[in-house]
């Protein structure tokens, strides 16, 4: 007989003794163990371990293995009988494998301190997905769009996307209106000149009626920004400041605010990332209401036109002395032209220095999660 045609250790022995014509008594002196263990194996009450099993292979010229696979097989034969099937546990996995358990807990997204304790943290992260139970969440990434719409939204953009608007909701905001933001939008445009004014982005966002969300992405989120709406009368400006520099900062917030002034995100929540790279351009492959808001962006921060001549009159030799130039003439940081000068040449080595860090002077007047702050929610 092959090794096949045994479904259990002992049935090998049993053979091999008949074989031999030896006694389960013999066998057992030659081992040098109790008779009983012998009895056991033989009768499948008892495994065979990986030193018995180099015992058995030494007396019956046979490979050690040859026991210990048929033991697990018997083992697992015997665990699918008496294990009852969990429907659910594949779902924990998925869900646990995704999404950054740990790191919501530390930063006070979900309540639970133990991770041994599943049961909780099931809980709570479907309080977290306001979900009526666990396997509703995996669904949930399907309503959602992101800039690139051949893309699902990632596990790590849903999370920040869902801490964005549980924020929104605990702020107060009057009644938006478009008349509102058009004017913010001139004020905004009066701060390009000095990062120390972009602390006046939240109050001017919050008189206009727009919510200003500031929630620290995760490293692999690859997130920029979000406009979505409470209600149609309360929009949502959410950034995640991914790049602490001033081009991209209020490249991502002109681009976040023409949306709300289109009136998109009503309906499809506008998840924007990779803002840096193609997304940040004006392609055909791009959706047109992302294509307009990066123009909406790029102008914002540059004028597009003058900048266009500015190349063509310098190029490929850009002095920094012609680049602090421009941002006279323009009234914006040389930041700003610094940053669109990289994204239309390529050359994104010039003038580094410029594009200076922003978090500092926005985040003390805004509302923030992240970067060692937990906003106080009810």
């Amino acid at each position: 007989m092959s090794e096949a045609d045994y479904r259990t250790p002992g049935q090998l022995i049993k053979d091999l003794l008949e074989k031999h014509g030896w006694t389960q008594q013999i066998l057992a002196a030659v081992l040098d163990v109790d008779k009983t263990i012998v009895s056991k194996i033989i009768q499948g009450k008892r495994s065979v371990d990986a030193p018995m099993a180099i015992a058995l292979a030494e007396v019956f010229d046979e490979a050690p293995e040859t026991f210990l696979d048929l033991q697990q097989s018997f083992d697992l034969a015997q665990a699918k009988i008496i294990t009852r099937p969990d429907p659910k546990r594949a779902a924990r996995a998925r869900l646990f494998s995704a999404l950054p358990v740990s790191k919501m807990m530390q930063r006070g997204w979900i309540k639970e301190s133990r991770l041994n304790d599943v049961d909780a943290i099931e809980t709570s992260l479907v309080e977290f997905f306001e979900a009526k139970s666990l396997d509703e969440v995996e669904v949930l990434p399907h309503a959602a769009k992101k800039t690139n719409v051949a893309d699902s939204v990632t596990p790590l953009q849903l999370i920040w996307l869902y801490r964005v608007r549980q924020i929104a909701r605990e702020m107060l905001a009057p009644r938006f209106t478009k008349n509102k933001a058009e004017a913010a939008l001139k004020k905004l445009k009066e701060l390009l000149h000095s990062p120390e004014e972009a602390r006046h982005v939240p109050r001017i966002l919050a008189e206009a009626g727009i919510r200003y969300v500031l929630v620290e992405g995760f490293k692999s989120g690859k997130i920029d920004g979000v406009c979505f709406w409470l209600d149609d009368h309360s929009p949502v400006i959410g950034m995640s400041l991914r790049y602490d520099r001033i081009d991209n900062f209020w490249f991502v917030l002109r681009h976040e605010l023409e949306h709300v002034l289109r009136g998109d995100g009503k309906t499809v929540i506008s998840v924007d990332a990779n803002l840096e790279g193609a997304n940040g351009g004006v392609g055909e492959d791009l959706p047109e209401c992302e294509r307009l808001a990066n123009m909406a962006g790029a102008e914002f921060c540059v004028a597009q036109k003058t900048l266009g001549q500015f190349i063509r009159r310098k190029a490929p030799m850009f002095a920094e002395r012609d680049v602090i130039g421009l941002s006279k003439m323009q009234h914006v940081h040389p930041g700003l032209v610094a940053g669109q000068l990289q994204r239309h040449s390529g050359r994104y080595e010039l003038f580094r220095k410029f594009l200076v860090p922003i978090r500092k002077h926005v985040a003390p007047s805004a509302m923030v999660d992240g970067w060692g702050d937990i906003p106080p929610l009810g």
